[in-house]
């Protein structure tokens, strides 16, 4: 039987990732086989960024010649909270690629955006604007592409009744928000705890499907992401999008990347539908859902936006594609919605990508951020792998 970190869709898949291996003092590059996890690092692909550069990336994945680091098992037990530095343990299946995350593609959840502007990051005021808006377009949201003729309909609706917001461009018009959510090698993996700014009172968790493209814009694999997000910061000024996205720890990917092969294309990644799962240590219990099937852009569309003769990305990037989740539901007083507490443990899932798992806690209780690209370039050298 799989691991639950991969579920039994995803038998036969091919993932590669990353673990700590304390035999070299560093990250090493890892597939799973036979709910082994094998370290493939190499001079032929010693990141995982050049692994997505080759050509032959699936062969070569598959016949790489590799040693066992442990049971996928053993390897997560080791994973969560304060890991043991002596043992292996995962991380983030990204090293050298840019994180890039797109805004507001789902026209549905674009709503809830302006909500926050429009309630100024004040949740008091969120429960009556969204009635209103509600009021005002009905239905007219579903399967809306952005862009499109009806989406500029919509658009000029809103404007009409004083709910000009600039979301509403991004959500709807011709170009999509394309914005850098963590540095390189900031992310953290299944297991390790998410970060929220200290000084956060209206947050959520963002469940997205994350799609691997190298160099070249050629989409590899895709892994699930929580796109962290503070409410109330962003709602404050879309100028503050930095400090809303951008903390520490505050991305997680993981657990694995699942490379584009015959068992899994991009049509998988176009109709999945991803769990969300948050259980607070107040016995809260909070189900949400997005469906890929509903996003009003296009993945290969996003990656068109994001990288091309307009912009390179030498080392490849990730880039999250956006949720349909929108956290309405009350946690604490009516009309409040919701918002993360400390200690909330929280899991993403999908059918053929596994479940990422994190629990959320203070950016600055976090594990500081300490292995950047000088710290790795020294390790691949001293490992003669550079």
């Amino acid at each position: 039987m799989p691991h639950p970190l991969l579920d039994a869709a995803a038998t036969g898949g091919l993932f590669v990732g990353r673990a700590w291996n304390p035999a070299a003092d560093g990250p090493s590059i890892v597939t799973i086989r036979d709910q082994q996890v094998i370290d493939i690092t190499s001079k032929e692909a010693a990141t995982v960024s050049a692994l997505l550069e080759r050509s032959d990336l699936v062969a070569f994945v598959r016949s790489a010649k590799g040693k066992s680091l442990g049971t996928l098992e053993e390897i997560a037990a080791n994973s969560t909270g304060k890991p043991d530095a002596s043992r292996p343990y995962l991380l983030a299946p990204v090293d050298l690629q840019a994180v890039k995350a797109c805004g507001v593609t789902f026209a549905q959840s674009m709503i809830e955006r302006v909500i926050e502007e429009k309630a100024a990051g004040n949740p008091d005021r969120a429960a009556a604007i969204r009635e209103r808006v509600s009021t005002l377009i009905g239905g007219s949201l579903n399967n809306l592409k952005a862009g499109s003729s009806e989406a500029a309909k919509v658009k000029q609706a809103l404007i009409e009744e004083g709910m000009w917001s600039q979301y509403l461009e991004v959500g709807i018009g011709p170009d999509a928000e394309v914005f850098t959510k963590a540095p390189v090698l900031s992310s953290v993996g299944w297991g390790a705890d998410v970060g929220l700014h200290p000084v956060s009172t209206w947050n959520n968790p963002e469940p997205e499907i994350v799609l691997a493209v190298n160099s070249r814009g050629e989409i590899r694999g895709a892994a699930l992401g929580n796109d962290v997000n503070l409410r109330d910061v962003e709602g404050r000024s879309a100028l503050l999008l930095g400090k809303a996205k951008d903390n520490n720890a505050s991305c997680a990917i993981g657990p694995f990347i699942r490379l584009l092969d015959e068992s899994f294309d991009l049509d998988a990644v176009r109709s999945a539908e991803l769990d969300l799962k948050v259980t607070g240590e107040d016995g809260f219990v909070l189900h949400g859902k997005s469906s890929m099937s509903k996003i009003s852009r296009d993945p290969t569309d996003l990656v068109r936006q994001t990288c091309g003769a307009h912009h390179q990305y030498p080392d490849g990037f990730m880039l999250f594609l956006g949720t349909l989740f929108a956290p309405t539901q009350d946690r604490d007083a009516p009309n409040q919605g919701f918002t993360h507490k400390i200690g909330d443990v929280v899991e993403i899932s999908s059918a053929g990508l596994g479940a990422l798992v994190n629990t959320v806690r203070r950016s600055d209780d976090c594990p500081p951020w300490t292995f950047g690209i000088s710290a790795l370039m020294s390790n691949l050298a001293k490992r003669g792998l550079l």
